[in-house]
């Protein structure tokens, strides 16, 4: 009997010590877990958002939104791209327009090139057009500034690559660069097709060659807004979705395509063989 209350004793203690140590394992994988969805750092395919509390309201473009392409100093193209939407620059001149083959007569407001499917504007063109695009600019800076300081009890911090991830509604921020190189990134509306998306970026965002941004669950190119703090670079196939409204300048590699806009505020939108599409509302 002793013998035997003994072994039962032996087999409890052994069980205690099997139960603590799966305890540890589990709160390991917790923390680990919690701390990936605080500071995710994506690449692993399997990271979902978990969904914030405070929604976003839509980043107000104005008038800026009247084109797909704006820019500062500098619009370059090398043929052949196919752009469905309004090409604009200021405070530059028209001459700074280059690779569109671009049709335009003297005293004209607007120009028009085979490869656009709406009008090219400058600021050297006839009124009312210099004016309605100095208006497009402050609004772009306006609207810029608007998304750079939105703030959010529930902000979700994010860094260099976010490949993998699934980002749902909401605010994001990113005290950095911001890289898609390896996996590619969702954005998940979770049935709310009027869901926003902001992302922050303090200094650059780049995408690798033939990363995607997918939209899910009735997310739409038109309500994501990536505010960079410096110039994004897009590469060669890459597939890209939302508004890029960068401080300095922007950069499409070979081949790479975006429903969304290309805003620049100061310098250059540099396109070379692109598909370019306005976002549906």
């Amino acid at each position: 009997m002793k013998k035997s209350l003994n072994a039962s004793i032996k087999i409890f203690k052994q069980s205690k010590l099997m139960i603590a140590f799966t305890t540890v394992v589990i709160a390991g994988m917790l923390v680990t877990s919690c701390s990936n969805d605080n500071n995710p750092t994506g690449g692993n395919g399997d990271i979902d958002i978990p969904i914030q509390t405070t929604s976003q309201a839509m980043v107000n473009l104005n008038s800026a939104g009247n084109y797909v392409i704006l820019a500062g100093s500098e619009i370059s193209n090398i043929p052949t791209s196919a752009i469905t939407g309004n090409i604009g620059i200021s405070p530059a001149s028209a001459s700074f327009i280059t690779g569109f083959s671009m049709v335009y007569t003297a005293g004209d407001a607007q120009s028009t090139s085979a490869q656009v499917t709406g009008n090219l504007y400058a600021s050297d063109y006839a009124a009312p057009t210099p004016a309605i695009l100095t208006t497009a600019q402050g609004d772009l800076t306006t609207a810029y500034n608007n998304a750079a300081g939105r703030t959010s009890t529930d902000i979700v911090l994010i860094s260099g690559n976010i490949g993998g991830l699934t980002l749902t509604p909401g605010l994001y921020k990113s005290s950095g660069s911001l890289e898609i190189s390896s996996g590619d990134v969702t954005f998940d509306a979770k049935g709310n097709a009027n869901a926003v998306f902001i992302i922050q970026i303090a200094s650059t965002l780049n995408t690798t060659s033939g990363r995607k941004v997918i939209l899910a669950g009735g997310a739409k190119a038109a309500n994501i807004f990536w505010q960079v703090g410096t110039s994004a670079t897009l590469g060669t196939t890459s597939v890209f979705k939302g508004t890029i409204m960068a401080d300095q300048s922007i950069s499409l590699g070979t081949g790479a395509s975006i429903e969304g806009r290309l805003l620049a505020r100061i310098a250059a939108v540099t396109i070379e063989g692109n598909t370019i599409v306005t976002p549906a509302s």
